[in-house]
């Protein structure tokens, strides 16, 4: 038997109860073909990054079980076959891991505001004073030649071994 965790991901526009079912349905499945259920965490509402299926927000939940192959495959073709199930996703799961739901207190970097004052540009530096802005000066004078630069001594020669015979 091996130990797998599914994360899905259901519609939020449909009842609590509705939620339950698939997630008793998957674990009556599991029990039935002689695997053993570990946990169920609900993670809750959260908002996706991008719509699926038309819908801002999806309710999540984590199964973790163990089972066979043949196990996790019906488990998966039949929540591919529900519609109330937007996506899921079956992995190992890795003895010891506790996989928890994101943070609450997360908040994505807000965007900058649109209507930010134009900012005027600064007169253009010199010639000499460019510089790329991403590169450190160097602090090597103009006399002196770069570590990397080759030598003008010639490599000394190694025999092969047609000139060693």
């Amino acid at each position: 038997m091996t130990s797998y965790e599914i994360l899905l991901l259901l519609d939020p526009e449909h009842a609590e109860a509705r939620q339950d079912e698939i997630v008793a349905r998957a674990r009556e499945q599991v029990e039935k073909s002689g695997g053993t259920w570990q946990s169920h965490d609900a993670w809750g509402r959260r908002r996706l990054a991008y719509p699926i299926a038309k819908k801002e927000e999806g309710v999540y939940h984590l199964l973790v079980f163990d089972a066979d192959g043949p196990t996790l495959d019906e488990v998966s073709r039949v929540l591919k076959i529900d519609d109330d199930v937007l996506r899921h996703m079956a992995t190992r799961h890795i003895a010891g891991s506790r996989t928890s739901a994101p943070r609450e207190d997360f908040a994505p970097p807000a965007p900058a505001p649109a209507a930010a004052a134009p900012v005027e540009a600064a007169p253009a530096p010199a010639e000499a004073e460019v510089s790329a802005p991403d590169e450190p000066e160097a602090d090597v004078s103009a006399d002196a030649e770069p570590e990397y630069a080759p030598t003008e001594e010639e490599p000394e020669e190694v025999p092969t071994e047609k000139e060693e015979e």
